[in-house]
């Protein structure tokens, strides 16, 4: 596999956790186990071993896709006022009418 063919790989959470232990517990070198491993860089083992040294196992699990509740987003300073949440829930019921008429179409 060439250089640039490993461009944006995504890792198992299994080699993950195996380049980790591999280091930690083995004294592999990075290197060494990016070579092994087939990974894209030895600087990804050295990365790993940050996150599971500050995380543990969950700091090498796949973060991406995942939402964090109902609460998206930042959260308000402040609350909205009657006549705020008024005019928003007025926005939105015309929002869905539009799109309603559009998908009739």
């Amino acid at each position: 596999m060439k250089r640039n063919d490993r461009k944006n790989m995504s890792y198992s959470f299994d080699i993950k956790l195996k380049a980790v232990k591999m280091y930690l517990e083995e004294g592999i070198g990075s290197t060494t186990i990016a070579k092994e491993l087939n990974l894209s860089s030895n600087k990804r083992v050295l990365l790993w071993v940050k996150r599971f040294n500050e995380f543990g196992e969950d700091g090498l699990r796949e973060r991406r896709g995942t939402t964090r509740g109902l609460q998206k987003g930042r959260p308000r300073k402040r609350e909205l006022s009657l006549e705020e949440e008024n005019q928003r829930l007025k926005a939105e019921v015309e929002f869905l009418k539009k799109l309603l008429i559009l998908e009739r179409e």
